[in-house]
C-alpha cells in the first residue's frame, strides 16, 4: 500500500519522525532475525518479512556482521548471540525513547570547551 505524505511534512519532518514504523532499517532486521533465533534466511526473504526495501537488506546486513549482531553462511543470514543482540534492541529502544521524550541532542547546547567530535 502506497502512503504518501505532503511535501511540507517531509520537508518539516526530521529522519526519525519520516520513518514509516518508527524503527530504523537495522531494528526491523534485527528484531526479525531474534525473533528466529533457529533459522537463517536469504535477503530476499529477510525483505519479504520485514518491508525493509530490498535494496537495503544487504547494506543493513554487513553493518549488523561489522556489529557482531548476524552472521551468514553463503546466501543464508542469521542471529548472532541472541542475548548480545537483546541487550542492543533494548538499548536502541531507550536511546530512541529519550530522543522521542527529549529531543534530539545539539552538540552547541553541551557548554563551552566540549568537542562533540572528540578532537
Amino acid at each position: 500500500m502506497i502512503v504518501p505524505i505532503d511535501i511540507e511534512r517531509f520537508e518539516r519532518d526530521s529522519e526519525d519522525e519520516l520513518r514509516a514504523r518508527g524503527r530504523t532499517n537495522g531494528e526491523e532486521v534485527l528484531s526479525f532475525l531474534a525473533a528466529n533465533p533457529e533459522r537463517a534466511y536469504t535477503p530476499k526473504e529477510i525483505h519479504d518479512a520485514t518491508g525493509v526495501v530490498r535494496g537495503s537488506v544487504g547494506v543493513v546486513l554487513s553493518r549488523l556482521e561489522d556489529r557482531g549482531l548476524v552472521r551468514h553462511r553463503g546466501e543464508y543470514w542469521a542471529v548472532a548471540d541472541v542475548e548480545d543482540v537483546d541487550t542492543t534492541l533494548t538499548a536502541m529502544t531507550v536511546a530512541r525513547a529519550a530522543t522521542d521524550r527529549f529531543g534530539s541532542e545539539d552538540p552547541a547546547e553541551w557548554g563551552p570547551g566540549v568537542d562533540p567530535e572528540g578532537d
